[in-house]
């Protein structure tokens, strides 16, 4: 009797350390994928944020318009947009607004921002990218394939005889950073101005994804960096206007970045303008992310004007 107390004794503390194993290795099994299928949610949400509706018109702001519409350069998708005639006709500029926004930007604002340059002779083009306000698509790249949007609408400019084809493109956040790409891929892009652009985005949201994701640093950030060309082919290296802004070729560079911005940082700007040395940068103390404009209208539009003109 003693005996097969022993044995029983011997073997249960065998059984309990393989239980255990086993239990841990499902629990484990059970938090990673539970981590990539929230990654896979996220990322989704992330690619598809909701659609801002348009809440005013530019007559609101005493601006005449036309109602435009244009195709994106090599897909052909269908871009809506507003042209806003200057009398003046010197040239034209393209603005493009950020992530989850639309073509009013209404956190710089962008239509009195607009009216200033009008008045001074510029014509404007506000416009919808993919997925964004009132034009087709259904999926934001955050600039992989938006380029191809602000390439499609300096396109509509040059078919425009009634418009100076003298362009340049002013963008806002992941505009700011299509802006750069842009230039650096069309030669015809005159001048180039980009508040509070993202130096190269793979880096930017191994460090920062967190701020959009609204879920911790770690893991999360490196497993929805890792889901992305699996679920979708997009490639987040392949979007770096650091690596593709020395393709300007000496064309003129304005950097707008708030000082206190959190959500891109003023270091980005900084690491663009040391790749490309030619580049001028307004840093405006106290602004947050594009909120440069809102801090000092005035010195924001005189610089702008300085550097167009």
């Amino acid at each position: 009797m003693s005996g097969n107390l022993s044995v029983q004794a011997k073997i249960r503390p065998a059984q309990v350390k393989s239980t255990l194993l086993k239990w841990t290795i499902a629990a484990m099994v059970f938090v990673i994928i539970t981590v990539y299928v929230i990654s896979g949610i996220v990322y989704w949400k992330l690619t598809h944020p909701p659609r801002r509706t348009l809440t005013t018109v530019p007559a609101a702001a005493g601006l005449q318009y036309e109602d435009i519409t244009f195709t994106s350069r090599g897909d052909s998708l269908a871009l809506k947009g507003w042209l806003i005639k200057s009398q003046g006709n010197n040239q034209t500029v393209i603005f493009a607004h950020g992530y989850g926004r639309n073509r009013l930007q209404d956190d710089v604002p962008l239509l009195p921002l607009a009216a200033a340059l009008v008045d001074k002779g510029i014509n404007i083009i506000m416009f919808d990218f993919r997925n964004s306000g009132e034009s087709a698509g259904d999926i934001t790249s955050v600039g992989l394939y938006e380029v191809n949007d602000l390439l499609g609408a300096f396109d509509f400019v040059q078919s425009r005889p009634d418009l100076n084809h003298n362009t340049s493109v002013c963008g806002f956040s992941m505009g700011a950073a299509t802006s750069i790409m842009a230039g650096a891929r069309e030669a015809g892009i005159a001048k180039v101005i980009a508040d509070a652009p993202f130096a190269d985005l793979n880096t930017y949201l191994s460090d920062n994804l967190s701020v959009w994701s609204n879920l911790p640093k770690f893991p999360f950030n490196h497993t929805i960096l890792s889901i992305i060309p699996a679920i979708s082919g997009m490639r987040p290296e392949a979007i770096s206007p650091l690596n593709e802004v020395s393709r300007l070729n000496g064309r003129p560079l304005l950097l707008i970045h708030g000082e206190a911005d959190t959500d891109i940082p003023l270091a980005n700007s900084l690491k663009i303008q040391q790749r490309y040395p030619q580049a001028k940068l307004l840093s405006v103390p106290g602004a947050v992310h594009v909120g440069s404009f809102r801090i000092n209208r005035e010195k924001y539009i005189q610089t702008m004007l300085e550097f167009l003109q």
